[in-house]
């Protein structure tokens, strides 16, 4: 038997010895990246919280274990042809875990507390294509005015402000999960307490114990019970990720959510296919600040991305668990077109790309004669500097010197978004759904909180509102396209890599499918007994 093999399988006997016969079929040891701040659907923010509040709740629509847009609580809905109007028809046979009903009227609720400003839900923007959502949630409008109706209990109607094909996506995001409105009343900030708590997902919240675990435990009130395996889910935080590994490899726990970069060789060599490293919906870039000089000159910029050898950063800097980018919008992202906008340089060799981009530099009126210095700014990380300090060598060769300015992620992304200050910038962009506009819109002129360039450009902007406006799904991807090819053009961002999800996964979970978006319900999964 080869040595992955046998590592493999006594990796199952000790999970079988340490975890118990009986609990391996049916409790599920879930490595975490940490606590999650909040278990209130309304006010979430991150990855943690998104894997947790999506085996409790269940939207309208949900993703399944390949991250495709499947019905939810919604069994079909409706289009309208001018794309503003969407009708959803509930299924009958959706319950809370306290046995309640879960009707029309519960999502009208849910959707008017996350725009009601007193919430102050953080990514309530993700749901502003609804009529009048970001006016009520800026406190201009009264929330009675949100374009969301109950027809019936079994009939949701949104109205949206604009076409947005991509508007079901939006729906799998946790803000668009529903709060059971009782329990909300009643209890207010506290529902989200285990004794309080009501969900309408597979799974309800058994216990939390900040630091050690969150147990939740298979709910029989769920329209799709039967066909959930696991019976209860541990999460365990693992801040450190070397941490979760090490519990992985004792047999503690069935899959980490997140591996350290430094030690992806080793445990491909000693555990082969248990390791995951899969494209993740996420771009690695540098940001160049377009407002000063010479960084204002789009040939400088393009001279710049030309000469970072992407291939040595993935493979040497990040340990090849990132992928080289030959573009902003990762490859396989949804509602895009198929031969998707590249770098026009992207198959020169380095040679004659730090050929082309010396003659760029010349022609702007730089280069060792007259240099160009730039100050790197990064957020601490190992990887991080190490990234900058290879790209500084690369440019070099354009005659530029560097210097660089470290601060801690807050107050690096405080600056970026803020006050600016910087020359070029370390920055990454994780999609919160699969279509280019969520990566395409971070330049858009009046983005002030992401355009970290200040890249003012009435074209692209004229692109992105034509798109925006368009409601066929083709022809919208070739508007973006174009969007892309002259952000590929112009540069206001440099995108060296694309993500990867890194994850270990035990023999014995079964159902662990590898996708863009790296969701994994566990409602699709089981333990093998």
């Amino acid at each position: 038997m080869p040595r992955t093999l046998l590592r493999t399988a006594a990796l199952t006997s000790v999970l079988a010895l340490t975890i118990g016969s009986q609990a391996l079929a049916q409790t599920y040891f879930r490595g975490s990246d940490g606590d999650p701040e909040t278990l209130d659907q309304h006010k979430t923010s991150t990855v943690v919280e998104a894997n947790l509040l999506r085996d409790m709740f269940e939207g309208l629509v949900t993703l399944d274990s390949t991250a495709q847009v499947v019905p939810g609580v919604a069994m079909e809905w409706d289009v309208s042809l001018d794309g503003l109007t969407y009708t959803f028809d509930l299924r009958d046979d959706a319950k809370w875990s306290n046995g309640d009903p879960v009707v029309a009227g519960d999502f009208v609720y849910s959707l008017h507390r996350i725009m009601n400003p007193e919430t102050g839900a953080k990514y309530a923007s993700i749901l502003y294509p609804i009529k009048n959502a970001e006016a009520i949630n800026s406190g201009e409008m009264d929330i009675d005015a949100l374009g969301v109706v109950a027809l019936d209990d079994h009939t949701l109607q949104i109205t949206l402000q604009q076409p947005t094909p991509f508007f079901l996506e939006l729906l799998t995001h946790q803000t668009g999960l529903p709060v059971h409105p009782a329990t909300v009343e009643e209890f207010g900030s506290d529902f989200v307490q285990p004794e309080n708590h009501v969900s309408n997902g597979a799974y309800t919240l058994e216990s939390f114990s900040l630091g050690d675990s969150i147990v939740l435990t298979k709910n029989p009130e769920f329209h799709d019970a039967e066909n959930v395996a696991i019976e209860t889910v541990q999460f365990l935080p693992f801040e450190d990720r070397a941490t979760c590994v090490r519990r992985w490899e004792a047999g503690e726990v069935h899959s980490c959510s997140d591996l350290p970069a430094e030690d992806i060789g080793r445990l491909e060599s000693e555990y082969g296919d248990a390791v995951h490293v899969a494209a993740y919906l996420g771009t690695y870039y540098y940001s160049v600040n377009t407002t000063r000089e010479p960084f204002g000159d789009a040939r400088v910029r393009q001279a710049m991305s030309m000469v970072i050898d992407r291939e040595f950063l993935a493979d040497e800097i990040f340990g090849g668990t990132m992928v080289p980018a030959e573009s902003f919008v990762p490859t396989g992202i949804s509602n895009y077109v198929e031969d998707a906008p590249r770098f026009e340089w992207a198959d020169m060799s380095m040679l004659d790309r730090e050929d082309a981009a010396i003659a760029l530099m010349e022609e702007a009126g730089y280069g060792p004669d007259n240099p160009v210095t730039v100050e790197i700014a990064y957020n601490t990380s190992e990887n991080h500097r190490n990234a900058a300090t290879a790209i500084a060598d690369m440019w070099s060769v354009l005659g530029i010197e560097v210097t660089y300015n470290v601060r801690d992620a807050s107050a690096h992304y405080a600056n970026l978004r803020d006050e600016k200050d910087f020359d070029v910038a370390r920055a990454g962009w994780i999609g919160d759904y699969s279509d280019p506009q969520n990566f395409l819109f971070l330049v858009e002129s009046d983005n002030d909180g992401f355009n970290y360039p200040a890249y003012m450009n009435p074209e692209y902007d004229a692109l992105m509102d034509d798109a925006a406006a368009e409601t066929d799904l083709a022809a919208r991807a070739e508007i973006l396209a174009d969007a892309e090819r002259m952000f590929l053009r112009d540069n206001p961002q440099l995108a060296l890599l694309y993500y990867s999800s890194r994850s270990m996964v035990s023999e014995a979970l079964i159902g662990w499918e590898d996708n863009l978006l790296n969701v994994h319900p566990t409602r699709f999964m089981s333990i093998a007994e």
